[in-house]
């Protein structure tokens, strides 16, 4: 009889022990995945002032969206970390950015400037990036509140102190097209 509630008890440990590992496991993938997206945002924030520098000789005369595309920037830049602060200023961001490429179609000779193409090409491929790690973190996420929220993880949950993470969302604005006004 001892050697059964012996058994049970031992039984109980590993369980224990597997569902804290398991997320302990999934939390540090979550932290993972936000340091990739804040990379490939921080990587995006740098190229912002050469595209900025190259637009400048060639529409002078659009100064507010520029401006729009430098504050948007330092907003960023400025933004808390977390999903949350990040996301409302890359969304914002990306607002300013496509109103900038939408400008290049109104001048010929910007369109054509390679210094634009290249730069233009790079932010287009570090956008994809940044859409790709943010996919990334959002399954992270998913995956660890699934572990959290499942029995008999979720007593493990409770006692170890593992909260709830934040998804990486676009907000609404995000999802619409920019209106450029010449």
């Amino acid at each position: 009889m001892i050697f059964i509630i012996l058994a049970v008890v031992a039984l109980l440990v590993v369980l224990v022990i597997l569902s804290y590992n398991g997320l302990v496991r999934r939390r540090n993938q979550v932290d993972n995945a936000w340091s990739q997206v804040d990379v490939q945002l921080k990587r995006r924030l740098d190229l912002i002032p050469n595209l900025v520098e190259s637009v400048k000789g060639y529409a002078a005369h659009e100064k507010t969206t520029l401006e729009a595309v430098i504050n948007a920037r330092n907003a960023a830049m400025a933004a808390a970390p977390g999903p949350g602060a990040q996301g409302q200023a890359d969304n914002v961001l990306s607002g300013a950015l496509r109103q900038l490429f939408a400008l290049s179609e109104a001048y010929p000779d910007l369109k054509a400037n390679q210094n634009f193409l290249a730069l233009q090409e790079e932010l287009t491929s570090t956008e994809s990036r940044v859409a790709y790690a943010r996919q990334f973190y959002n399954d992270a996420v998913l995956g660890y509140h699934n572990k959290l929220d499942t029995f008999p993880t979720v007593l493990v949950a409770k006692m170890g102190n593992f909260p709830h993470r934040e998804f990486f969302e676009a907000e609404d604005a995000a999802r619409t097209a920019p209106t450029v006004k010449f």
